[in-house]
């Protein structure tokens, strides 16, 4: 009867401790441009990135951004049209850049072009898991996704550079 009893206790001791473990978070998603706002209003800021030489983890990035904004005065707000590209983002597997097409003030495209495909089991992942982040940022209208379950590391650099392209297009 007692070790049934001690078995118990440890049992429980155990699971205990193991759900009140503490993960770390995840810093290795750090942005390679910087997030920070340099005040300047101006609707033509361009987010650019400077790909590290010899390296090439996706498509050629689209350096600038191209935004043509619209006020409208029945509603008294301003609508954003144009292109926006977010942040290059450095993740453990490569860089991760989001561009998004936002038409009257909602993002009717996202595109992740530049992403990790460097590898076989990159190009497998990214090819499952790109159009799933593109079509959920779109239905989303904003970066509040979920991320792809065996595309973690890519999903939240997607996350990030998604979010700084939303904040170039003032969403």
């Amino acid at each position: 009867m007692r070790k049934i009893v001690t078995a118990i206790m440890g049992t429980i001791s155990g699971l205990v401790l193991l759900f009140s473990y503490h993960t770390s978070t995840n810093n290795e998603a750090a942005t390679v441009t910087g997030g920070t706002d340099t005040g300047n209003t101006d609707d033509n800021q361009s987010a650019t990135s400077t790909p590290n030489a010899g390296e090439s983890s996706g498509p050629a990035p689209s350096a600038t951004a191209e935004p043509s904004s619209s006020s409208t005065s029945s509603s008294g707000s301003s609508s954003t049209s144009g292109t926006y590209a977010g942040d290059a983002v450095q993740t453990r597997w490569g860089t991760v850049q989001v561009q998004i097409t936002v038409k009257n003030g909602k993002i009717t495209s996202a595109d992740a072009i530049q992403y990790p495909n460097e590898n076989r089991r990159d190009q497998q992942i990214n090819a499952y898991a790109i159009p799933l982040l593109n079509a959920e940022a779109v239905d989303a209208q904003s970066a509040n996704i979920d991320t792809i379950s065996g595309a973690t590391v890519t999903s939240d650099g997607y996350l990030q550079s998604l979010q700084s392209a939303i904040d170039n297009a003032h969403l």
